[in-house]
């Protein structure tokens, strides 16, 4: 299958493009840089100048591949409309160069799109009050061109996808206890986290393309829900740091800012058995606290 891939150079993507070329994929994959296309071809892959607000390149990608994964976002911090109207214009055209093809599209969204506070299954709503709720309209976006032939599905991944490299929210928690000298967790730290590690969730994509009936909505997450006193119990262990409860008027302080600490005080669990059944999924990478103990979040200060 020729595959054409958005976010193929970011932190999740490169896995993503290996996976596809080792299961014999042709992979293009879009380029913002002369950085990213030279990463896509040590690869592997072939590059394909544009970027996410060049709709008219992503209808030439789309339209002449095979199969769409869609990872790419971004845009500027904070301005979460913006965010999500790049999304939904380039979900809508990558889409629309499917329509009546019968062909796969895979989109990514995040398991935080779900109802905070108890465990949701792939087919519960996404909630319009969950801290990712801007990118259910997305998401919303993809699923709907199954009606319009399209083999569409949306993978929500682990607000933690782990790996080498990492520089996402466990990162940003180590740097917090190396700043402030305690490794910490909020309140009594029993909310969940869910977690994957990026090498399962590269097999996942392959897996959502390949097999994914048409208007599926699957969890890419390995572990539906660590608690957060572990994660800061692994973390100070690693670093030799006490491990202590912040407040939630200490929290914005201690993470950055009173935005992370929302993200980690929040209880976030779900379930991704529909998905390991679905497509035989099976998850075999280190879990988040053996990646604390055996992978490179420690190597360096820099690594945070």
């Amino acid at each position: 299958m020729h595959v054409f891939i958005t976010g193929g150079s970011g932190l999740t993507g490169p896995a993503v493009v290996s996976e596809l070329l080792a299961a014999g994929h042709r992979v293009t994959g879009l380029a913002r840089s002369a950085a990213a296309a030279d990463r896509l071809t040590r690869l592997g892959a072939e590059p394909f100048a544009g970027s996410l607000d060049d709709l008219d390149r992503l209808r030439a990608g789309a339209g002449a591949a095979d199969g769409v994964v869609h990872m790419a976002a971004g845009g500027a911090p904070g301005d979460l409309a913006g965010i999500t109207r790049r999304d939904v214009d380039a979900i809508e055209t990558l889409g629309a160069a499917l329509a009546g093809s019968g062909r796969p599209f895979v989109s990514t969204s995040g398991t935080m799109v779900m109802t905070p506070g108890r465990v949701s299954a792939e087919t519960d709503p996404p909630s319009a009050d969950a801290l990712a709720a801007y990118r259910i309209p997305g998401e919303q976006r993809c699923l709907a061109y199954a009606a319009r032939g399209v083999r569409s599905s949306v993978i929500r991944l682990a607000p933690t996808v782990h790996g080498p490299g990492d520089y996402g929210f466990v990162a940003m928690l180590v740097a917090a206890a190396r700043r402030t000298g305690v490794s910490a967790y909020i309140g009594d730290g029993a909310n969940r986290w869910p977690a994957v590690h990026r090498l399962d969730a590269a097999v996942l994509f392959r897996l959502a393309l390949e097999q994914a009936p048409a208007g599926t909505a699957l969890h890419g997450a390995a572990e539906g829900g660590v608690a957060m006193r572990d994660i800061a119990a692994a973390i100070g262990a690693a670093l030799g740091l006490p491990v202590a409860a912040v407040g939630p008027d200490e929290a914005g302080t201690h993470f950055g800012s009173p935005a992370l600490a929302s993200v980690f005080a929040a209880d976030v669990p779900v379930s991704s058995a529909y998905t390991r059944e679905l497509l035989g999924w099976a998850p075999t990478h280190y879990t988040l606290l053996e990646d604390l103990e055996h992978g490179d979040y420690f190597k360096s200060a820099d690594t945070a």
